[in-house]
């Protein structure tokens, strides 16, 4: 594995570049530590890579041999040596799938995210020192021809503990439409949010949003101390009515979440629904449109909870994404107490915000690439280092992973591949940026001799690009019930819950014989 870290602040007059990875959204509160495992990272000067041969990501575009190696080259694959994306923390898209594997029925290859696959794992990624992140690039070589499989690796510090993050103000909205009264959703609901409350600290505050035909302020914004009997009794009074009117309650939320707005603290709206929009505003680019203001003066950021076998995940991901924040599935009382009560709580602070990453291979030693997923969260090239493009926020904890299929020229020798991210100070949005490489020389042989969490990270793609059945599958990919083999063997080795979990997952698609 070759791994380097190194960190510049960027000044915004800086010409635009072609190279960085963006950094998406955090969980949420901070309270119990990340727990996830790392791996440790060769540190490298930014400014002695900006020296050698293969241009860093800050090489402006329109100079040298990339404006016209797409004509001389005529492989399209090799026409654009530059991979631009925000980063994105969602995992929905996994959490839904296993949902519907495990009650006997194939999920709609629409709603396969790879990345969100690939984002539900743990890491074994560095972590930086203080804010901002801390870049890993590993890869190896696989079966199938010249193609490797590429992880470039992002994560943040570990989370704080719990006294040592701001205090938290969140707007819980809550779905009490028709629907929600369906085993599994409203009543999932209430219990992990009885829970968190009584895990929040004193000076954070909550406030409470309903929505069916119309939204109603349940419980306006409520500092925690000495007043959680009442979060509790509005918690214990929701009942499911009619229909969902999804546009009402998010606009309501926002204008709760402006009126008790805290200086000083962290201001979220939580959305908690099966996103089966049907009155009112059903477009996710007019809600959003509706609450633009406060999302973007207020720094207001929103955190989508999806709930039910049914499940609206395209709206939901829309707000997600265009709302400055993530989404996450939850199937059962487990998955709702990891969210509620660990999650949240956790890592409620911000790292980072509009993080965009950008990963430039060497035309010399890169025949062609391919990003696996990040479909929805792709940025113009050019617009890496334009500021005023939105990327994602991350919080403390987190990781953020991209893995690219990459196929090696013969005898290629040298720089693979450099990643940068760029994000904003949450506070101060002043521009950051690190970067990472890997040399061909770096690559392991063979899939099987790379870290076990490598591995993991490469199963749960195969098993999305699986479900997908897209026309180019990615190199060397394993039938079924092989990727279940390997899964389960990775779970013994990691000791990992989540990694049996997947494992499962893959069973339950090999007895539908997908």
């Amino acid at each position: 594995m070759s791994t380097d870290t190194g960190g510049t602040d960027m000044n915004n007059h800086r010409a635009p570049a072609l190279l960085a990875f963006t950094a998406a959204a955090a969980l949420l509160l901070t309270g119990c530590g990340a727990g996830e495992d790392s791996a440790g990272s060769k540190a490298a000067d930014g400014a002695a890579r900006n020296s050698d041969a293969f241009p860093a990501p800050s090489a402006p575009r329109g100079g040298g041999q990339d404006d016209e190696k797409g004509d001389e080259k005529g492989d399209e694959g090799r026409s654009d040596r530059l991979s631009t994306f925000a980063l994105d923390v969602d995992t929905a898209s996994y959490g839904y799938a296993r949902r519907t594997l495990a009650e006997g029925r194939r999920p709609d290859p629409a709603t396969v995210r790879p990345e969100e696959f690939v984002n539900s794992f743990r890491q074994d990624y560095e972590r930086p020192d203080g804010n901002g992140f801390s870049v890993t690039v590993d890869g190896t070589r696989t079966g199938d021809d010249d193609w490797s499989l590429v992880r470039v690796g992002l994560a943040t510090r570990t989370a704080a503990q719990a006294g040592e993050r701001p205090p938290a103000a969140l707007t819980f909205v809550i779905d009490v439409s028709g629907s929600m009264g369906e085993p599994g959703r409203l009543d999932l609901a209430k219990s992990s949010l009885d829970t968190m409350t009584d895990r929040l600290r004193d000076d954070d505050s909550v406030a409470l949003v309903t929505f069916s035909g119309e939204a109603e302020t349940v419980l306006p914004m409520t500092r925690l101390g000495g007043h959680r009997g009442r979060v509790h009794d509005a918690v214990d009074g929701l009942e499911p009515t009619d229909s969902t009117n999804l546009g009402a309650g998010v606009e309501t939320g926002y204008a709760t979440a402006v009126e008790g707005l805290r200086k000083g603290a962290t201001n979220r709206v939580v959305l908690v629904s099966d996103a089966l929009a049907n009155t009112g505003d059903t477009d996710a680019d007019a809600i959003l449109e509706r609450i633009d203001t406060a999302r973007r003066e207020h720094g207001i950021t929103l955190f989508g909870v999806g709930v039910g076998s049914d499940y609206g995940d395209a709206l939901m991901e829309r707000l997600a994404d265009k709302g400055d924040g993530h989404t996450v599935y939850v199937s059962d009382e487990t998955d709702a107490r990891k969210v509620f009560c660990d999650d949240l709580p956790r890592n409620v602070d911000l790292t980072a915000r509009d993080a965009k990453a950008q990963v430039a291979f060497d035309p010399d030693a890169v025949a062609e690439f391919r990003l696996i997923g990040y479909d929805d969260r792709e940025v113009a090239d050019d617009d890496f280092r334009n500021d005023r493009v939105d990327g994602g926020e991350v919080g403390p904890g987190h990781t953020v992973t991209a893995l690219y299929a990459v196929r090696v020229e013969p005898g290629a020798d040298g720089r693979l591949a450099t990643a940068t991210v760029r994000w904003l100070d949450p506070e101060t949005r002043t521009p950051h940026e690190t970067s990472g490489r890997l040399e061909t020389g770096a690559l392991h042989d063979d899939l099987a001799d790379a870290s076990a969490r490598f591995r993991v990270t490469a199963t749960a793609a195969y098993f999305a690009d699986a479900l997908r059945r897209p026309q180019t599958r990615l190199p060397d990919a394993p039938g079924l019930t092989e990727l279940e083999e390997t899964a389960r063997t990775l779970a013994k080795k990691t000791e990992d819950a989540d990694v049996t979990a997947l494992a499962e997952a893959i069973a339950d698609a090999n007895r539908l014989d997908l």
